[in-house]
């Protein structure tokens, strides 16, 4: 079975009959959700890496769209933000984004987009037990890249990358998983009634 599944996804539920238009409109409005979640920005004193609604955009949208859906939408947020608009955290762009402190946890977001849209297409984003651990799986990939990338683009010890690429961000990312965890089941139970 390939990671990237064919199955029900919230989106499919909501669109059943999607066109390219529609995907295309789905791409652009996802990559507006996630630029203007990023620009909810709050610096980290002593890290080059400020906590962001950027991650809650993902876990939404990776589950939302589906694995290639929200690939795609996450892809086309990058090319956008490398190619100059303002669109990374605090109204930033560039290659430099990337390549620089912040690049690890962008990649991780990127794959995150896959994992859990493939795990939503498994409906594991229909039940509090089961999205749970879908959005738990999401951060730690995102973080995992993060704190990694981090570390080796800084060249500091691994104590300081995570008090400055992760401790700051735990209980933010709770509370983001909460909110996730919370809304995707809400609305399949919407959808299932339509």
């Amino acid at each position: 079975m390939s990671l990237v599944s064919s199955s029900k996804t919230l989106r499919s539920a909501v669109l059943p009959r999607s066109t390219a238009l529609t995907h295309l409109g789905l791409v652009l409005g996802g990559t507006a959700f996630i630029a203007a979640m990023a620009q909810i920005a709050i610096p980290v004193p002593g890290s080059p890496v400020p906590v962001t609604g950027q991650t809650l955009a993902v876990l939404l949208l990776g589950t939302a769209y589906g694995a290639t859906l929200g690939v795609t939408t996450f892809a086309f947020y990058l090319l956008m933000g490398i190619a100059g608009a303002p669109i990374f955290a605090s109204g930033s762009h560039g290659i430099s984004k990337i390549a620089g402190a912040t690049g690890g946890y962008l990649v991780g977001m990127l794959l995150a987009s896959l994992v859990l849209g493939a795990l939503a297409g498994r409906k594991w984003d229909q039940r509090i037990k089961t999205v749970i651990p879908t959005m738990l799986i999401g951060s730690v990939i995102i973080f995992s890249f993060g704190v990694t990338w981090l570390h080796i683009y800084t060249g500091q010890s691994w104590a300081w990358s995570f008090d400055k690429g992760l401790t700051p961000f735990i209980f933010g990312e709770f509370l983001k998983i909460a909110i996730a965890s919370t809304a995707l089941p809400t609305i399949w139970r919407f959808a299932a009634k339509r």
